[in-house]
């Protein structure tokens, strides 16, 4: 029976990966067209973050009790899952190519995997390690790293800062999940996952404002269209999808998929999001692909594939408690049969 429920958990979370997946693949092909008409990239992701932030009030307002319990898991969110990812990836792309950035980026999984190996110094399956390997070798086919390559270190450090924070998106959507105490001293049941996000879009919006000047912004263009693949559409349209498809469903679906898989094993699963962002750019504005991509595109499938089939072995001896990076280590820890705290 428990086992029966540990592999339900899994596969539901694995669902919501690929939802997560899907729904931020598809912000790039909403966001291009705006960008060709006329607005800045820093823009469209300010108004991307401070749209889903408005539209999330009324659920901050209903886990207003974070803010007291959890003030540095919502910071740390919004600063680094939220605005960091997306300020240093469009600060790297102004400077190397968007497939260099892009695999840089997606570098992450493969630093989830050093933070639980080297910083948490637990075993990870050889097929969890090949999963990756093979899903960064497939990302490099998918966005044709070899195109266009130049060596910018300020450039690559910018797309590093990008994966830096995409790590921290993982296994603070893990740290999220776990168990805490509340202020009577008994065990206190973890945050909301909506309530986490919400504030977090807060503060990232927050922290985009002050990078993005919005005030500067040519807001004309939202009433006009832009063009995709020769078809025009309405720019609010475009805007809609990016802030409640892209933002506000794909942030909600990635933090439970996490919850109840493991950071390791959605950041795996997160990297088909270059597959679907690719695919989509392919049909929707005519950008058509390559048999290196298309081979590419498999791989990434079966690396994730692979590295969603191993479960991590749970720990053979007590783990010391502590707070601070300890805390963190120890919540990134993840057994996929069985499964997550319900939420």
């Amino acid at each position: 029976m428990h086992a029966s429920r540990g592999t339900q958990k899994r596969s539901a979370g694995l669902g919501l990966a690929l939802l997560s997946a899907f729904a931020f693949g598809g912000s790039g092909v909403a966001a291009k067209p705006l960008i060709e008409a006329g607005l800045d990239p820093l823009h469209v992701v300010w108004l991307r973050v401070a749209g889903a932030a408005v539209i999330m009030l009324p659920v901050a307002w209903r886990h207003r009790n974070l803010v007291r319990e959890r003030p540095a898991l919502l910071a740390g969110f919004g600063l680094f899952a939220v605005a960091g990812v997306q300020a240093f990836y469009f600060a790297s792309i102004s400077r190397i190519p968007v497939g260099v950035a892009l695999l840089v980026e997606y570098l992450a999984p493969a630093l989830v995997l050093g933070w639980v190996r080297f910083v948490q110094r637990r075993p990870v399956t050889r097929a969890a390690a090949l999963g990756v390997v093979l899903a960064v070798g497939g990302l490099a086919c998918v966005v044709e790293v070899w195109a266009g390559l130049s060596f910018d270190a300020l450039g690559l450090l910018l797309a590093l800062g990008a994966a830096c924070c995409q790590v921290g998106y993982f296994v603070l959507s893990d740290h999220g999940g776990q168990e805490g105490k509340g202020e009577d001293g008994r065990r206190a049941e973890p945050p909301h996952p909506l309530g986490v996000i919400s504030y977090g879009l807060i503060v990232g919006a927050l922290v985009l404002t002050v990078v993005a000047r919005p005030w500067g912004m040519d807001w004309s263009l939202l009433g006009g269209g832009a063009g995709m693949d020769g078809t025009v559409v309405p720019a609010w349209l475009l805007l809609g999808w990016i802030v409640l498809i892209a933002t506000v469903l794909a942030y909600g679906t990635g933090v439970v998929s996490v919850r109840r898989l493991s950071p390791q094993v959605a950041g795996v699963v997160a990297c088909l999001e270059a597959v679907i962002a690719t695919v989509l750019a392919w049909v929707l504005l005519g950008e058509h692909l390559s048999a290196p991509q298309l081979i590419g595109g498999f791989t990434v499938l079966a690396g994730a594939f692979i590295a969603q089939s191993a479960a991590p072995k749970p720990p053979s001896g007590p783990v010391a408690a502590g707070t601070g990076a300890g805390a963190v280590a120890g919540a990134a820890e993840g057994e996929l049969s069985a499964g997550r705290a319900s939420h």
